[in-house]
């Protein structure tokens, strides 16, 4: 059935417009937040300086205003001061480039993330073991993938970065631990 409004009626159609966005609005904010799942901390690496081999550890202090204890970027930008990656994506890093598999060493990021979108995380604050975490940015590649991964590193990096992201609360961080977002009661 289709019903057509005379312009008599323009407010009960502009009121009725309103409310089409409205709902509209409301379910795309819904959606956004209805983020159930929770990741766990698979891997954890420090850059002790540029370039430098990356230090593979179990656990790290995230320290507010400062990023992760040891590693280069602590202290520098707030908005860099830890760097996530998702683990389902270095599957799809190695393939691009055509090695069998891709190690987060390679990759240069802080923390590998099994288990949660983590651009759903976009415009959140979320809980990695004991710290609380705020999501700043999309990480993206450097140049430097082009030696570590070899030619076209850099493009396969492209939307497969991870995130970047700056400490709200300090905490200790440790394999295995939780990644949650705010929206969600922590277990």
């Amino acid at each position: 059935m289709i019903i057509t409004l005379a312009p008599r009626n323009a407010n009960l159609m502009q009121c009725l417009t309103g409310l089409t966005l409205h709902m509209i609005s409301t379910s795309i904010d819904q959606l956004l937040n209805t983020l159930p799942q929770v990741g766990k901390v698979t891997w954890i690496g420090l850059r002790p300086e540029r370039r430098a081999e990356m230090l593979v550890v179990d656990s790290v202090e995230a320290a507010l205003g400062q990023g992760l204890v040891g590693d280069r970027y602590a202290g520098r930008s707030g908005k860099r001061e830890v760097t996530l990656i998702q683990a389902e994506h270095l599957a799809v890093i190695a393939s691009l480039v055509g090695l069998s598999e891709c190690s987060p060493t390679l990759l240069r990021r802080n923390i590998v993330v099994a288990g949660l979108n983590l651009l759903a995380l976009k415009d959140k604050h979320f809980w990695v073991g004991e710290s609380k975490l705020e999501f700043t940015g999309l990480c993206h590649p450097c140049s430097f993938m082009e030696e570590t991964l070899g030619k076209g590193g850099y493009n396969a990096m492209r939307g497969h970065g991870g995130i970047t992201a700056r400490v709200l609360e300090s905490g200790l961080i440790k394999l295995g631990d939780s990644v949650t977002a705010i929206t969600q009661k922590r277990t």
